[in-house]
This record gives structure tokens, C-alpha cells and sequence, in this order.
């Protein structure tokens, strides 16, 4: 289309020169194409002109406009330049996604070069590996964690597999790295906070090691004496009510371990809680009789105070959680010792509240006394039936109905449970 329109055209120019040539004389036909032609030549070199300028700064809304040939030329420039800046427009709507993506993964994402410097990095990573997107671009990886694990792990250029690296900062991490390479020079460096998957490792491992100790007591002491009665068939009918009794005992407290593991299970599968109104009162009135019951005589237990706010909660579960504060206050303290109960406001919030004068705990046990299996005193512990889960039952129902436990304790002076209940639950 092009070099058709040129040549029609100069084809024109050339008929109408020879026409005037013949109509008049040679030179004013010649003229005649000599002004044409210098006229199309300012034409083609203002048109020049024009694009080059617009070369030096190109911006589609400033593309030239002229007419006949060059109308077209600028036309079609227009339109691939509107075409390159759709696709620019898509590749760096892409790009943003990709990055959006990347940022908004949980996991950490640094990529680097052939040298291991930082190229990019992700919010995860930085949080992860206290990397600075900023600052550390250009870094090599290894100058800023300066971890053996890591460093000997670029160093056997193995990535098959994720290294674990225990860190400090900002707080006690476990972090999951894995190298992954990704074209011939750069490489991805992912890491996944596994804090919490490794204390629930942990936590299992201590779980089955306690469980297996708890356990092994009883069945040594119950298969003991099974096999001293069978290589002793004769033994005196006393010794005999004695083992018989012992054995008792200890089954006894295999019952209890596995009925409060069955308990623990039921709460952490997070069953749904079935709510009532709760007469707390009541409930007081029946921990009292059921702790004097405990008691046999052995120590002075009251109730302090009752306010006559009601709860709105699970009867048994509270029943079960009270009633272990409660059972561990006769239990700790020694005969002749008072025990009192109280359910009252403090402050803005309505409190159960258990006192003993029994032997108190040390500060350094206080946090940890709701972990499973784990005792003050590992021999009372075992002398008064306890199974070493009764708080951390404890603690899982007062989570069912959103309440905090707050524990002070001198020893040999006492120790006070206090159960706080959030307002919502409580009914005036």
C-alpha cells in the first residue's frame, strides 16, 4: 500500500510536468516538478524532524501528527506503542501479583545470587531471619546469620532436605530452612517457623516418657507381689491382705492416671461446651461437705464469703476443676490447718478463691504447675493419689469458659488459687 501510494503519486507529479511541458515549454515543466519535489523533501525532513524529537522522549500521547504518507507512519507508531504499554501494563500487573503473593506468604522467601548475596527478601523472612530489605540488599547471606547450621549447610551444597536452625531473635524460634535453587545463578531460601510443631513434639515426647514412668511404678510394684505370692503359695494370711491391699492401691492409681488421661483427651479435643446457669453458691456448699469428707476430721475448712452471683457455664466441668483446687488444698496441708473458700467480687471481677496456711510452693514452681506430670514434690505427690494432671485439667476447663487462675504461695505459710471469670459470664 505503501509504495503504491508513492508511486501514484510521483506519477502524478510526472503527468502533470509533462503536461504543462506540452502545453508550454520544457523548463516550466521542469520547474513545476523541481518546486514539488523540494516541497515533498521540506515535507519528509520537517516529518524527520519531528519524530526524531519525539524519539528522544517518547510518550504516546505525545506521538507527531501529519497527513498522507506520515499520517500513516505516526498511526501505526501509535498503535505499537499502545500496544507495548498494554503489555507492559499486563507483565508489571503480573510482576505485582507475584509480589503481593510472595509478601503475603507465611513462610520466609529471600532470593540470591550465584554468591549467596540478598537479592530480595519477603516481610516473613525478615521477621524469620531479622533481615533488612533495605539495608541488607546486596549482603551475603552468611555475614548476616551467622549460624554453624546454615554455614555448613551451604557449604556441602546438599538441599535435598531442610536444615533446623534454633534462634534468639526477636524471641526463641525454631526455624526450617531449605536451599533451592532455581535457575543457573540464583537461588531461593525458604524458611518456616516450626516453633510450635516442635513443642508439640516435644510435649508428646515428655507425655509418652511420663506416662511410661507413671505407669511402670505400679505395674513393677502390682507384678511384684503377684510374683512373690505365686513362688510363695503358703505365705501367712496377714502379709497376704497386705500385698493384697498394696496392689489394690496401686491399681487404684493406674485408674485414676488413665481416667484423668481419658479427661485431659475429652478437653483438648475441644469438645463443644454445653452451657447452663451455674448456682455457684450451691456448688459451694457441696465442695465444702465434699472436702471435709477428704479431710476426715484433719482441719478447719469454712467458706469465707458467698456473694450470690450466679455463672453461666458447664456444672460438671467446674464441679470437676473447683473441686480439684479444692482437694489439693486438704491434701498440702497439714493436719490442724485451715482451708476456706470464698466466691466474691475483686474489683471489676467476681472471684473463686481457695486459701490453705498448708506448706506453701516455692516462686521458681508457680508457672509451671499446670504442665502435665509435673510435681512439686514427686513422693507427696504420689503418698496423697495424685496423677500429676489434675491442673492441667484444671487449666483447660477455666479456658473453656475463658477464666484465669492467679496463684500466690510462701512456703510453709500457704498458698491462695484464685479463679477469675470474665463478666459476661456472670449473672447478678
Amino acid at each position: 500500500m505503501f509504495w503504491l501510494r508513492s508511486i501514484l503519486f510521483y506519477s502524478l507529479i510526472t503527468l502533470i510536468s509533462l503536461f504543462i511541458s506540452a502545453i508550454g515549454n520544457v523548463y516550466e515543466g521542469l520547474a513545476f516538478a523541481l518546486v514539488v519535489l523540494a516541497c515533498v523533501t521540506v515535507y519528509h525532513l520537517i516529518n524527520l524532524n519531528r519524530l526524531n524529537a519525539w524519539l528522544k522522549t517518547p510518550n504516546i500521547d505525545t506521538v507527531p501528527a501529519s497527513f498522507m504518507l506520515w499520517q500513516d507512519v505516526f498511526d501505526q507508531l501509535y498503535e505499537q506503542i499502545r500496544t507495548q504499554q498494554k503489555s507492559k501494563d499486563r507483565l508489571a500487573n503480573t510482576l505485582d501479583r507475584f509480589l503481593s503473593a510472595a509478601e503475603a506468604l507465611p513462610d520466609g522467601v529471600v532470593i540470591l545470587d550465584e554468591f549467596d548475596r540478598i537479592e530480595w527478601c519477603n516481610p516473613a523472612s525478615q521477621i524469620h531471619l531479622g533481615l533488612n530489605r533495605k539495608t541488607d540488599s546486596g549482603q551475603q547471606i552468611t555475614n548476616l546469620l551467622r549460624h554453624p547450621a546454615l554455614r555448613e549447610y551451604l557449604k556441602e551444597q546438599d538441599f535435598s532436605h531442610p536444615v533446623t536452625l534454633r534462634t534468639m531473635r526477636p524471641q526463641e524460634q525454631v526455624l526450617s530452612v531449605q536451599m533451592v535453587p532455581f535457575d543457573s545463578t540464583r537461588k531461593l531460601l525458604l524458611s518456616r517457623d516450626i516453633t510450635q510443631l516442635d513443642r508439640v513434639q516435644t510435649v508428646h515426647r515428655d507425655f509418652v516418657a511420663n506416662v511410661s514412668h507413671e505407669l511402670r511404678t505400679p505395674l513393677t510394684v502390682v507384678g511384684g507381689f503377684i510374683e512373690t505370692m505365686i513362688d510363695l503359695p503358703n505365705i501367712d494370711q496377714k502379709t497376704r491382705e497386705q500385698h493384697m491391699q498394696l496392689m489394690y492401691e496401686q491399681t487404684q492409681r493406674m485408674q485414676r492416671l488413665v481416667e484423668d488421661l481419658l479427661t485431659l483427651s475429652k478437653l483438648e479435643n475441644g469438645q463443644q461446651l454445653k452451657e447452663e446457669e451455674v448456682d455457684i453458691p450451691q456448688l459451694m456448699q457441696l465442695l465444702r461437705i465434699e472436702a471435709e469428707g477428704l479431710s476426715q476430721g484433719r482441719h478447719s475448712i469454712s467458706i469465707a464469703a458467698i456473694d450470690r452471683q450466679r455463672l453461666i457455664g458447664n456444672h460438671d466441668e467446674l464441679h470437676s476443676a473447683l473441686g480439684n483446687l479444692v482437694s489439693n488444698a486438704v491434701r498440702y496441708t497439714p493436719a490442724g490447718g485451715r482451708i476456706s473458700l470464698a466466691w466474691q467480687k475483686r474489683g471489676d471481677e467476681v472471684c473463686f478463691i481457695v486459701q490453705d496456711t498448708g506448706i506453701g510452693i516455692a516462686p521458681e514452681h508457680v508457672p509451671r504447675l499446670t504442665e502435665r506430670f509435673y510435681r512439686v514434690d514427686r513422693g507427696r505427690s504420689r503418698n496423697t493419689g495424685g496423677t500429676g494432671l489434675g491442673l492441667a485439667i484444671v487449666k483447660h476447663i477455666l479456658n473453656r469458659h475463658q477464666a484465669t487462675m492467679a496463684v500466690e504461695s510462701r512456703l510453709g505459710e500457704g498458698t491462695e488459687f484464685a479463679v477469675k471469670f470474665p463478666t459476661p459470664r456472670i449473672l447478678e
